[in-house]
């Protein structure tokens, strides 16, 4: 485990830097992560089982930024594992425009994701839900228990609490991200069911970090002006995730983009030209490699993009990023390993273009925790 994190001193000098830290401590907050979950599996399972029993129950997961695409990533994989609709809806949507989101006669199980749990949108979210859905139940994710989100309490509410370390004081989301994405596929996969697979899966972040380092900073040095991330089935979020790191560690410098492997040709396609890295993560699933191997082979094909990298688990796919012992791993599973050279080459863009990680904006216009947000009533 990392050393303990310090904060500025008094005097006001640079912090550690978290965001190095944040990203190399993944392995053992993954583990932590899984570790509290099992201590309160009992009470967890109490409130979570009953209503997951209900097939009438609507399940909403929630956050924003980057808290909101790990609803996007696990959305369509715990649809398919629950068998039942599971919903990603951004708290800025749901805010913003309540009535398309928010149904009155229907059961509602939001889960609200959150680093600091402090965000505008994410207290407002909750609040409405209250205020509008007859029947609502609440389970906060949070790697904060001073945020406003880990103080609720209420017959209706659950919160977990993260290990201090998730509480990323980084600008970028790193170790948060996991964390929370791991707590949920957890919890409403099954705690005791993820317990076995959290080894693999923390060891293969681990060798990802090592293997990644080289080839990232590798390709930060030849000052790419424009990604473009490409991820298919529980990939996209991830993609988005990813594209949303780099443009946050590079203060916007780098224009960035994500899509699907087969969206990306209708339109978006035109990203590409001699200034771009493409990145593409490919699925284990049988059907969904496919197609993401022939993106691959299109885009190398063409000749006009600067870089194309691969990230795979398969050892035929002889990947530009490896991510071992996971061939067989479900695609969920594979969420962790595959995050991590997204943000170590947002890492090593950050200091290429001269910017400091932790605070890559320095203007102060974009802030860790989100401000200037006004929460406006529904009009009459």
């Amino acid at each position: 485990m990392p050393d303990t994190l310090r904060a500025p001193d008094a005097a006001g000098s640079d912090p550690v830097p978290w965001t190095r830290r944040e990203i190399e401590q993944q392995p053992e907050t993954l583990r932590a992560t899984q570790a509290v979950l099992r201590a309160r599996q009992a009470e967890i399972e109490a409130f979570v089982g009953p209503l997951l029993a209900r097939p009438e129950l609507r399940i909403v997961l929630t956050g924003a930024g980057t808290s909101a695409f790990i609803g996007e990533c696990l959305a369509p994989w715990l649809s398919d594992l629950l068998g039942r609709p599971v919903e990603a809806i951004a708290t800025t949507d749901i805010v913003s425009a309540q009535a398309l989101h928010l149904r009155r006669d229907a059961p509602t199980l939001l889960v609200s994701f959150g680093r600091s749990g402090s965000s505008p949108e994410s207290i407002a979210a909750v609040d409405l839900v209250d205020a509008t859905v007859a029947e609502a139940y609440h389970l906060v994710i949070t790697c904060n228990p001073d945020g406003e989100l880990g103080r609720r309490t209420s017959a209706n509410t659950h919160v977990v609490v993260l290990p201090e370390a998730t509480h990323d004081r980084g600008f970028a989301m790193t170790s948060s991200f996991s964390a929370m994405t791991l707590a949920a596929l957890s919890i409403l996969g099954g705690i005791t069911a993820l317990d076995a697979r959290v080894p693999a899966i923390a060891a293969a972040v681990g060798d990802t970090l090592a293997r990644s380092e080289p080839v990232t900073a590798d390709l930060a040095a030849r000052g790419f002006k424009r990604v473009v991330y490409l991820g298919s089935g529980v990939f996209k979020g991830l993609a988005r995730e990813a594209a949303l790191k780099l443009m946050e560690l590079s203060d916007g410098a780098v224009v960035t983009a994500f899509d699907t492997a087969l969206g990306f040709r209708h339109g978006p396609k035109t990203i590409i030209n001699g200034e771009t890295l493409a990145v593409i993560f490919v699925s284990n699933d049988p059907l969904t490699r496919l197609y993401d191997l022939d993106i691959v082979e299109e885009l190398r094909g063409d000749g006009r993009c600067g870089a194309v990298i691969t990230v795979s688990a398969r050892p035929e796919d002889r990947a530009d990023i490896a991510v071992g012992g996971m061939a067989e791993a479900a695609d969920a599973d594979l969420l962790f390993p595959f995050i991590v050279p997204a943000q170590l080459f947002g890492l090593h863009v950050s200091l290429a273009l001269g910017l400091t990680p932790d605070r890559p904006n320095a203007s102060g216009t974009v802030n860790r925790v989100v401000q200037g947000v006004r929460i406006h009533a529904l009009p009459a």
